[in-house]
Order: structure tokens, then C-alpha cells, then sequence
């Protein structure tokens, strides 16, 4: 379904529209236990992301996923950009130019890997980790309804933020009073798997 540039284009715009459509839920997340700025930065960065997409589709999937990763890293600011770029260039470095379902685990398992290494966190620490293990787990599990069950992960997982406390990032300063807030990183990561499955349910 990757290997051919009009789903690659649905599969971009996607993934964008969704973030964008949630940058307002994004921010205030982000108000209560961070910066406030997380949902206007990946908001700026995948309007652009989504201004480029018909050029990006074009390109075979490994260097559009590339191409995203770049374009984040130099148009989010703050952690997010780094850190979400790190996960798209990765997949880009890790995936082969028609992947198949057996090349998705291994590739996420190598972007998960360079992200914690990146953000020197893992899951746990009410971070995008604590989205991206668990689907990461799930999708080598692999079984029936995958999809659908990705999107269920991730939600929950975000959700499970909540009680947390922050030990890395911005939140990390706030202690025991980033408890009962969810990440806003955990968040947008739930909408871009969600943003995902939804391409996916909408090919099969």
C-alpha cells in the first residue's frame, strides 16, 4: 500500500491533518505541565510537512519519511522537533524502499531505540515513550485486527500518563504537580498512530 505515491500522498495528509486538527487539545495539555507550546509547534511543523506532501508522495517511502523527519526537526521547536524527527528519520534509514509487513516492527523497534536514545528517557517517565513502547510491543505481537487494536493501545497508553509523574522534559520541574495531567507528547504520539490505523482501515 506504501509503494505507490497517491497512498503515500493519503498516508502523509493523513497524519498532518490530524495533528494540526488537535494542536488547541495539544497546547492546553502542554499549558498545564509544560511550555504551551507543543501543539503550536507541531502544528507549524506538519502544516508544513502537509504543504510538501504531494512532493514528498513522490519519492519512495524510506526518503518521504526522511523528508518529514527533516522538515520537523528544523520547523518544531523545542524537544518535539528533535525527538519526533529522530523517530521519522529512523524509520526512513531503517525501512527498504517496498516494505512489507515484517520490515514495520523491526524499523519502529530502531526508531523507539534512537528516540530514547535521543531524549536519554524511556517509558515510563510520562514522555512519547510511554505511547510508542507499548504499540512498538503490540505491533510484533501482530494477530488479527492489528490495526484497530494499535489505536486502542495508544490511547490507552496515553491515557495512562495521567497519574504519572514527570522525571524528564519541562514537566520534570513541576514534580508531584505533573501528576493528574497527561503528556502532550504521549497524546500527539496516540494521534499519529491513530492517523495511521485510520489510512490503513480506509485501504482494506
Amino acid at each position: 500500500m506504501t509503494n505507490d505515491a497517491a497512498a503515500r500522498g493519503r498516508l502523509i495528509r493523513a497524519m498532518a491533518e490530524r495533528l494540526i486538527a488537535h494542536a488547541e487539545e495539544l497546547t492546553a495539555l502542554d499549558q498545564a505541565i509544560g511550555d504551551g507550546d507543543h501543539g503550536l509547534n507541531m502544528k507549524r511543523g506538519f502544516e508544513t510537512v502537509l504543504a510538501q506532501a504531494d512532493t514528498l508522495a513522490e519519492q519512495p517511502l524510506p526518503e518521504a519519511l526522511s523528508g518529514i523527519g527533516k522538515t520537523l526537526v528544523m520547523r518544531v521547536g523545542g524537544a518535539s522537533g528533535p525527538l519526533y524527527g529522530t523517530l521519522f528519520l529512523t524509520l526512513g534509514k531503517t525501512l527498504p524502499a517496498e516494505p512489507s509487513a515484517a520490515d514495520w516492527p523491526s524499523a519502529l523497534d530502531a526508531a523507539v531505540a534512537a528516540v530514547k536514545a535521543r531524549g536519554k528517557s524511556d517509558a515510563g517517565q510520562k514522555t512519547m515513550l510511554d505511547v510508542l513502547v507499548p504499540v512498538l510491543e503490540d505491533l510484533k505481537r501482530g494477530g488479527d485486527g492489528l490495526p484497530g487494536r494499535l489505536a486502542t493501545v495508544a490511547h490507552a497508553a496515553a491515557e495512562a500518563t495521567v497519574p504519572m509523574r514527570a522525571v524528564r522534559g519541562r514537566a520534570s520541574f513541576l514534580g508531584e504537580r505533573s501528576v493528574g495531567h497527561m503528556d502532550p507528547g504521549a497524546r500527539s504520539s496516540a494521534l499519529l498512530v491513530d492517523a495511521v490505523v485510520a489510512w490503513l482501515e480506509e485501504k482494506a
